[in-house]
């Protein structure tokens, strides 16, 4: 009886092949000392053969990466400026036409051949490891659960409301990217907001995995999402279900500081059991007259005895800019109206959310340079 099939056959040789590439490129591939040059300023040399990504977690520069490096996930963009070698097919698929000419690449992908010059946002300098333990676990909704992290090592962190870290999954190289829920005022520990992913990875870990006292080790903060501070434009947040996170990070900062601008906060949902936070938001509410909390429901269950606003939280954000605008009718007769370019928007949650709501924004008069968005 013959136990080798055909594509147990094919498997051992392609193990085989991988192994002989392997040896060829360690052994056979003369490796030379080669200088990375990040942002004109900082000079590095190294070894050639090894990626840009190995490269600069080596040295302690952290790029976002959820994939570990497979060139599955796409995030770890970088500016090449020089010494790249031409950009290979598996990049291709998350680089479009404009980014290909500006020189973006996947740091992954990239491998050190020559000297090679970069730039990198100077942000990514500030990213760091963190060392931390689960503090709190508790449930907000049959699928999403609330994470307090006490960091240990360093002690404290140093992000802007809006931005994100990523969780390494045990056992793996890869990182999954969640948005900080807390305020950057509380410093020594972080709150994160994760629906349980069907399949996922990371999610399936922090849900079913772990408890309270374990050990969790993350990078960040990373992000170009976040609480423009310089500017005093009304704020209109729009977020739908994890989306929640970077938002609250936001409202919970501005709270802090007495609420100085005017925010309202459109948070939809398919049904009143995927709400969540609703109390803390009305809490809110209650206490700053500047801040306005309107959750939406678009599917609402008759158990559910909604009496709020319903339909797809774009279109009740429509109906609000309608008003909005209304009711500035008499300003806009003396001359001195500026329509909804007065408004700052800040966007969280799926993409085709986001999409619509960039569209219904921007035909209301949102000036597209105020809109913010973090598509998850």
């Amino acid at each position: 009886m013959n136990l080798i099939t055909p594509v147990i056959l094919m498997n051992i040789i392609l193990f085989i092949i991988t192994v002989l590439l392997i040896f060829a490129e360690s052994v056979l591939v003369p490796h030379k000392i080669c200088k990375v040059v990040i942002n004109k300023e900082r000079v590095f040399t190294t070894e050639s053969g090894a990626s840009l990504l190995s490269f600069f977690t080596k040295n302690k520069i952290f790029i976002p990466s959820a994939c570990g490096g497979k060139a599955t996930c796409g995030h770890c963009k970088i500016k090449v400026l020089n010494g790249g070698g031409p950009i290979l097919p598996t990049e291709e698929v998350f680089i479009t036409q404009k980014e290909k000419s500006a020189g973006i690449r996947l740091a992954c992908q990239v491998k050190i051949k020559q000297d090679i010059e970069v730039y990198l946002p100077e942000h990514l300098f500030e990213a760091k490891e963190y060392q931390a333990v689960v503090e709190e676990i508790s449930s907000l909704t049959h699928d999403i659960k609330h994470f307090t992290l006490k960091l240990l090592e360093p002690k404290t962190i140093n992000f802007k409301p809006g931005q994100y870290i990523q969780i390494k999954v045990p056992g793996t190289e890869e990182f999954r990217a969640y948005s900080i829920a807390s305020s950057p005022r509380q410093n020594d520990r972080i709150e994160l907001i994760i629906r349980l992913v069907h399949g996922g990875l990371c999610s399936t870990y922090m849900h079913n995995v772990l408890e309270v006292g374990d050990k969790v080790v993350f990078t960040g903060p990373f992000g170009e999402f976040f609480l423009r501070e310089e500017s005093d434009k009304e704020i209109i947040c729009i977020a739908g279900g994890c989306g929640m996170s970077p938002i609250r990070s936001i409202i919970l900062y501005l709270a802090e500081l007495g609420m100085p601008r005017k925010v309202t906060y459109f948070f939809g949902a398919r049904t009143k059991k995927d709400l969540f936070y609703v109390e803390e938001m009305t809490e809110l509410e209650k206490k700053y007259p500047n801040f306005k909390f309107i959750p939406a429901l678009s599917e609402p269950e008759p158990e559910d005895k909604w009496e709020g606003e319903v339909g797809l939280i774009t279109q009740v954000v429509e109906r609000y800019l309608d008003i909005y605008m209304n009711g500035r009718y008499e300003i806009y007769l003396s001359g001195r109206y500026e329509g909804a370019g007065v408004l700052e928007s800040y966007l969280c949650g799926p993409p085709p959310m986001i999409d619509a709501a960039i569209k219904v924004l921007t035909k209301k008069g949102v000036h597209i340079e105020n809109v913010y968005y973090d598509k998850f």
